[in-house]
């Protein structure tokens, strides 16, 4: 009986061993170890990607010409929006820097985008996260903003020689200091535990008890520009209800966070051009 016992409970006990020996590793040698795992996998992730974006391409070309014309007047369209938006930014960056220079401010911090595409995502209920196809190749350091057309994206957390890991705004390991439009007082902002099949919901705390939103009158949440990681202004998300705190000293919300979070194909990092006034 005792043999059969030892070899049912010998996988368990190597097992054992083996996690107990990855706990007494130092943690420069798990650091490392985990780094260079992430560096042999990174060519497979990428490499995935590529061959999604081919099939994307291939896939485009059974469209009808019908089809292609309408989309290039849509093209166009937008063209034009933006073509607009780009001289109404040109000329509020020059008031802005009117301004700093009448009032003797220190200037906002100054960014270069790198847009990137999307390799893979990973979600799960305890981090939300993906992996984009630029890194130190790029100059993108940890901790850079990410962007896209609706707003804030996340935070790098990892960067690696071909590929980055972007905390995203998601996820209940990120926050940072918002505020709602029109008002500059911050409050905390912090993902959730999101469910893949449900919308993105994220958590406002330490709202002022004067701050009022409800369905028909929702407010905006924003980047409050603290920190120096995000220039304020950035879209964040939705707040349609707040309630009181358990203290009674704040109000507290859900955000409402844009849907294309999850389905996201190209974002734009914000890499800081003097990272050393951060």
């Amino acid at each position: 009986m005792l043999p059969k016992r030892y070899d049912q409970a010998r996988p368990f006990a190597t097992l054992g061993i083996l996690l107990l020996g990855w706990l007494l590793l130092p943690l420069v040698l798990k650091v490392f170890t985990r780094a260079t795992f992430f560096e042999i996998q990174a060519p497979l992730v990428v490499a995935d990607s590529y061959a999604e974006d081919l099939r994307n391409f291939w896939s485009n070309r059974l469209h009808s010409k019908d089809e292609l014309l309408k989309a290039g007047h849509d093209l166009a369209g937008l063209f034009a929006e933006y073509s607009y938006s780009t001289q109404q930014n040109a000329e509020l960056q020059a008031e802005i820097l009117r301004m700093e220079n009448l009032l003797n401010l220190p200037p906002l911090p100054a960014f270069r985008f790198e847009p990137a595409r999307v390799a893979r995502r990973d979600f799960s209920g305890w981090w939300q996260r993906m992996v984009i196809r630029k890194g130190s190749n790029y100059g993108i350091p940890v901790g850079a903003p990410v962007v896209f057309s609706g707003g804030v994206v996340g935070r790098v957390t990892e960067v690696h020689q071909y590929t980055a890991v972007v905390d995203l705004i998601t996820s209940p390991t990120f926050r940072l200091a918002a505020t709602v439009s029109g008002d500059n007082r911050p409050f905390s902002y912090q993902g959730g535990l999101n469910d893949a099949f449900k919308s993105p919901r994220g958590a406002a705390e330490f709202v002022p008890l004067d701050v009022f939103a409800t369905r028909t009158d929702p407010r905006r949440v924003v980047t409050s520009g603290l920190g120096g990681v995000f220039p304020g202004g950035l879209t964040i998300g939705v707040i349609s209800s707040l309630e009181s705190s358990g203290d009674g000293l704040f109000k507290v919300g859900e955000v409402a966070l844009d849907e294309r979070l999850g389905s996201l194909t190209e974002v734009t990092v914000l890499v800081p051009l003097n990272p050393e006034d951060k």
